[in-house]
């Protein structure tokens, strides 16, 4: 089955709608090294149509340009691109499609096909929100930024049951960027406010 991954640039206070005024300053060789490593686990990216319009107005340029990034460029370009969204657009850039119904059962869909190992979100926050609550997201890579943007949309929305996760990597870089890798915790953990008065208590 699939792994559904998303990863997302996010300020500390948990918005992960990017502002280039606090993500561009923060961005390294450590950081592109994790966005290359995201990419290598894919091959299909599901994008929301935002997203979708940002990426195709950008990299098939640099894929042509010939510069640096070409490679990335070419990378994406190669890619099979599912863009949710309920219009039928023409695309222009190569391997792109619509999803196929509504988002719930496509991604199921693709889950299961024995032909896709992975399924990277990149951005897509609406779309991370509804497949988190569908319990369709395997894991959140995060690259959280140590800024409060105090404005934008954050990663959780309100809801009346909590996510749990657990940590499975984590990776501090110079820039003060914290990689946090979280996967569904498989229990929720048990206790309450006497055991951690105990666990206080032993600590003293």
């Amino acid at each position: 089955m699939a792994k559904v991954v998303s990863t997302l640039f996010t300020a500390a206070d948990g918005v992960a709608e990017i502002d280039p005024s606090w993500h561009f300053p923060y961005f390294d060789e450590n950081m592109g090294r994790s966005v290359a490593e995201d990419y290598d686990t894919a091959d299909v990216l599901l994008i929301g149509r935002e997203t979708y319009d940002s990426f195709a107005g950008a990299w098939p340029d640099r894929e042509a340009a010939g510069g640096d990034d070409a490679p990335f460029a070419k990378q994406i370009g190669d890619l099979r691109k599912v863009v949710v969204t309920r219009q039928r657009p023409e695309f222009t850039w190569r391997n792109s499609e619509t999803i196929d119904g509504d988002l719930i059962p496509a991604v199921t869909a693709l889950k299961a096909d024995p032909t896709i190992k992975g399924i990277l979100i990149p951005g897509s926050v609406s779309v991370v929100q509804q497949l988190l609550a569908a319990g369709l997201i395997d894991e959140l890579r995060l690259l959280i930024h140590p800024v409060a943007a105090r404005k934008g949309t954050r990663l959780f929305d309100e809801g009346d049951t909590p996510y749990h996760l657990t940590v499975t990597a984590t990776e501090v870089f110079p820039t003060g960027v914290l990689r946090v890798i979280y996967a569904p915790a498989a229990a929720v953990p048990a206790g309450g406010y006497q055991e951690a008065m105990e666990h206080v208590n032993d600590a003293l």
